[in-house]
């Protein structure tokens, strides 16, 4: 098995686990804080169905765009979180694009390094984002249906 298809069939699992998390809170708590400025489970969703389509970007073009517009990210993100049936058609649409584009790409540019905001990834670490950011947010969902609802 390939780092591909290991990774392709991960992500198929977790994007399904993380909506079955999801779903399974109550409504009312879908928007509900944790604390302080901590991020709601709809706020994490949107954020997964935005940046799995960015990282089709990532993978294609090998650099992190240089005009990224982190307002207008907020924008949509904010726009997803009012409007649940386009949160998750995107996310699974953008989920769908990174597989394809994922199963695409040759063993020999795993190793490429793409200068990122934050530091250097390889390609193979940037494969894997998606399914470790479901995943990550996946735990915190759960976090948040653990808590008494007062």
């Amino acid at each position: 098995m390939t780092v591909q298809n290991f990774l392709a069939q991960a992500t198929r699992k977790s994007v399904a686990d993380l909506e079955a998390v999801y779903k399974a809170l109550p409504e009312d708590q879908r928007n509900l804080s944790p604390g302080g400025s901590a991020r709601t489970a709809a706020d994490m969703i949107a954020e997964c169905a935005i940046m799995n389509g960015m990282t089709v970007e990532l993978i294609k073009t090998k650099q992190f765009p240089a005009s990224f517009d982190w307002a207008a990210y907020g924008q949509r993100r904010d726009a997803l979180i009012q409007n649940e049936s386009e949160m998750w058609t995107l996310l699974h649409e953008n989920t769908a694009s990174f597989i394809s584009a994922l199963e695409e790409v040759p063993a020999e540019d795993l190793d490429i390094e793409v200068a990122m905001p934050w530091g250097k990834m390889t390609i193979a670490q940037i494969l894997a984002y998606p399914y470790w950011n479901m995943s990550y947010h996946e735990g915190q969902i759960n976090y948040i249906a653990s808590l008494p609802v007062a």
